[in-house]
């Protein structure tokens, strides 16, 4: 019988239901794992099922039945794709399940920013309103995305969604390619300068590599308008923190992050000590896990499993 591992099952819910999985094998699940647990709990296994469990060269040169290496998730920068490659273990991923959840997080931050929510659900929560004797309170006041810029930084599969939506919203939507190769699309492409300097609303949907690492710093956090909001639900790295942190008391512009280097976020992150913090959203790397995406994911390991057991016959 194979031996199936799951290594991080806290990272895909404990409402998720994993039955499924035993359809292949004795499946051994651990709700976490450290990088010193790693090797003895994967040596024996056939087929190991990751989110973000970090699986080296060595790890798989002494788990001599390892076969398959199921990742929950799309990005595959957790394991060693060359030295898997090298020693025959298929590695597979899977794309687009959490599409319609980080879209629909995107628009959540974005509205919760634009409309100052965090201020007036305070007013109404400290009395401030009650006080007031008015029937309304419009001391801070937002604006409609209707009619303005929005500039969406990597329009893959998720950002051409977003495009759709802020398009449905009223938006007028621009794109910034980071590859330097995504061009021809229904949108205005423009500069990341002119993007920095024009719009009111920048989401970033594009992935971390050289050319995205620390792409939005103090050289151009400065250009962003008064009232600006500022969306990243790609990787950390592609802000600087710090930076960002200086730029957000300095004047105002806001801020909705769901993803950030390190995460979970560490104690000492400039983010932690912003003054204006109500110009400043964080949530904890949520944007993929909607119930639906996560249960999409699961069909979608459970098909790479199956896929793999068809075509070796095991």
């Amino acid at each position: 019988m194979k031996q199936i591992v799951i290594l991080d099952a806290k990272t895909l819910g404990e409402d998720l239901d994993l039955s499924s999985l035993n359809d292949f094998g004795e499946v051994s699940t651990y709700q976490t794992t450290s990088p010193n647990e790693t090797l003895a709990r994967i040596q024996t296994a056939d087929i190991i099922i990751t989110n973000k469990v970090v699986v080296t060269a060595q790890m798989m040169e002494e788990s001599p039945n390892l076969k398959l290496i199921c990742i929950a998730a799309t990005g595959m920068n957790n394991v060693d794709l060359d030295a898997a490659k090298t020693m025959s273990i298929e590695v597979k991923n899977v794309a687009g399940y959490s599409t319609g959840s980080v879209v629909q997080h995107t628009f959540a931050m974005a509205l919760y920013l634009v409309e100052k929510m965090s201020y007036y659900d305070m007013a109404v929560k400290s009395e401030a309103w009650t006080n007031s004797g008015l029937f309304t309170d419009v001391s801070k006041p937002f604006y409609e995305i209707a009619g303005k810029r929005w500039g969406i930084i990597g329009l893959g599969s998720i950002g051409k969604e977003v495009a759709r939506v802020a398009t449905a919203f009223g938006a007028k939507v621009c794109y910034h390619s980071t590859s330097g190769e995504n061009y021809g699309q229904k949108y205005l492409h423009v500069a990341l300068e002119e993007m920095m300097k024009e719009c009111d609303i920048i989401s970033i949907h594009c992935p971390l590599n050289d050319k995205t690492h620390n792409l939005i710093n103090a050289s151009n956090l400065g250009m962003l308008k008064k009232g600006a909001v500022l969306l990243n639900l790609g990787r950390g790295s592609i802000i600087n923190e710090a930076d960002l942190a200086q730029e957000l008391d300095k004047k105002e512009i806001y801020a909705g992050l769901d993803v950030l280097t390190p995460e979970p976020i560490a104690k000492d992150n400039p983010l932690m000590y912003v003054k204006n913090q109500d110009r400043l959203l964080i949530t904890p790397h949520i944007a993929w896990t909607s119930i639906e995406a996560r249960k999409k994911l699961l069909e979608g390991i459970v098909e790479n499993i199956k896929t793999f057991m068809e075509k070796y016959n095991v």
